[in-house]
């Protein structure tokens, strides 16, 4: 039996320990190619348990049979590889313009009392004109560690510290600046589509498992594969379409 967790409010689990429920799953009649997040709807009666005690947090979706285990591995895949892509997405952002954007300091880690901890948790910066960057610190007594970690970072930008704020003039991008740039983006691009792929490798080591577990059958396990892979490829293409479009902004002057 597999279980999907799903969130519940305290006055849920207050009722009765179960319950009829009907749920949206995107399962429908096979035979079907198209990978889950393409998949038409369908509603289907499955029990839904509440367990008790109250004070749990979460209660288990319960669905039987080989649907559910395609659900699970699906979903489970979908859900990593999306997650990698916002966060490949987000490592994009803090590559540097021409333009002050706060998301370009997204990656300094300052040695905060022997710790290293991330700029955006330490103080606030905004972008008051479009080449200027601000960093207030929270803690003013923190001012001078910001500035040498903003100083040893990659950005290539020289902080103005008046003992209370740090002023960043953002320079335009020269020739070769441009060109360290993009070998930044192509690195970030590659670190993306790793993780990409080692979702798929986890996600074909699980469908391998249920299969041996007898939890599917052969047609199962392919028509799984199938959409594992084409997941892959469509997240792989997305990654690559975001390091087009970065280095489209780096190269236009």
């Amino acid at each position: 039996m597999t279980a999907i967790i799903l969130s519940t409010s305290s006055a849920q689990r207050s009722t009765a320990s179960s319950k009829a429920f009907t749920a949206t799953l995107p399962r429908p009649k096979r035979p079907c190619s198209l990978p889950l997040h393409q998949r038409p709807a369908q509603r289907r009666i499955i029990p839904l348990l509440i367990p008790s005690p109250a004070n749990l947090t979460s209660h288990v979706l319960h669905a039987t049979g080989s649907d559910a285990v395609e659900v699970d591995i699906e979903e489970d895949t979908m859900e990593r590889m999306e997650k990698t892509m916002e966060a490949t997405r987000r490592s994009f952002g803090t590559v540097r313009t021409g333009r002050a954007n706060p998301a370009a300091l997204d990656r300094v880690m300052v040695d905060y009392y022997g710790a290293p901890t991330p700029l955006r948790q330490l103080a606030g910066i905004s972008a008051p004109e479009a080449s200027l960057l601000v960093v207030q610190p929270y803690d003013t007594s923190a001012i001078a560690v910001i500035e040498k970690a903003i100083m040893q970072s990659d950005l290539g930008l020289t902080p103005n510290n008046n003992g209370r704020l740090i002023r960043l003039q953002i320079p335009a991008l020269t020739s070769d600046r441009r060109k360290e740039m993009t070998k930044i983006v192509a690195k970030l691009a590659e670190e993306g589509k790793v993780a990409i792929r080692n979702v798929r490798r986890d996600s074909m080591k699980a469908i391998e498992k249920r299969e041996k577990e007898s939890a599917i059958g052969e047609d199962e396990r392919k028509d799984l594969e199938d959409a594992v892979q084409e997941l892959t490829n469509e997240y792989v293409a997305s990654i690559d379409a975001l390091a087009k479009s970065k280095n489209e902004e780096l190269t236009t002057v």
